[in-house]
């Protein structure tokens, strides 16, 4: 797959396809331990939208760099790191859920251009958050075995060097989680779409608690599935998220 860099964030955000002709840029914020190479490809799924993966530190071609663990450290340097493409919209899923709330609660801080909405998957309200496992306190194995239990089983490369990767990005992005202290939710005036699996260790009700965070348009999407219920059910998830786009597109048209 070839990697587009994004000019003013060349580390940030990647492309697999440029779409000069796309009515709107999606932003993904990968999952913990995820890295952005599994939605770049959604952009196969979704003419509506030319799709960007964001990258951390400590992974892909970030290796060198060291992880951040700290939301607010997370949080800033993506905001100064992206000059975010117009019109756009934020998708995050489960840690990247909550990445990308915070991230638009940084633009509005530092009065800079918004999302057309947040689109927030698999992750309850940030008040709702448990505390994950101590990543600190197990080896890779017993690591895994949480994880598996908690979210469903992770998909471990034999190599030993891959495998060193997945944890060591996978632990430094549970530490993200465990240090966050929920403050009280700033109502973002955009739209919020959130999804989840029905199967999934989190009940709707904590995602639906995520109305508490926007003053503008609510809506819950339930998918037959676990954590990762957009593998599960991609031809309805992909439905979903192509309506939700032309939403955006909609809206902004009659502004």
């Amino acid at each position: 797959m070839t990697a587009f860099s994004g000019a003013a964030g060349a580390r940030w955000v990647l492309c697999a396809t440029r779409n000069p002709f796309a009515a709107v840029r999606m932003y993904c914020f990968p999952h913990s331990g995820g890295m952005p190479g599994e939605y770049m490809r959604w952009s196969q799924r979704l003419p509506e939208a030319e799709v960007w993966g964001v990258q951390l530190p400590g992974r892909g071609s970030r290796l060198a760099e060291p992880s951040l663990t700290e939301l607010p450290d997370v949080v800033g340097a993506v905001v100064e790191g992206v000059e975010f493409g117009e019109p756009f919209v934020l998708f995050g899923h489960s840690l990247g859920a909550l990445l990308a709330y915070e991230t638009a609660v940084e633009l509005v801080r530092r009065g800079l251009p918004l999302p057309e909405a947040l689109v927030l998957s698999a992750s309850p309200a940030p008040h709702l958050l448990t505390r994950p496992v101590s990543a600190a306190d197990l080896d890779d194995d017993e690591l895994a075995a949480a994880i598996a239990r908690d979210y469903g089983p992770l998909h471990i490369d034999p190599d030993p060097a891959v495998r060193a990767l997945l944890f060591g990005a996978l632990r430094a992005d549970l530490e993200v989680v465990s240090r966050f202290r929920a403050r009280p939710p700033l109502p973002l005036n955009l739209p919020v779409t959130v999804l989840g699996g029905s199967k999934d260790s989190d009940p709707p009700a904590s995602l639906a608690a995520w109305n508490e965070y926007t003053a503008g348009p609510f809506e819950l999407r339930m998918f037959e599935g676990d954590h990762f219920y957009f593998r599960e059910q991609p031809h309805e998830f992909f439905a979903s998220l192509a309506e939700v786009l032309r939403q955006c597109v909609a809206r902004r048209l009659q502004r």
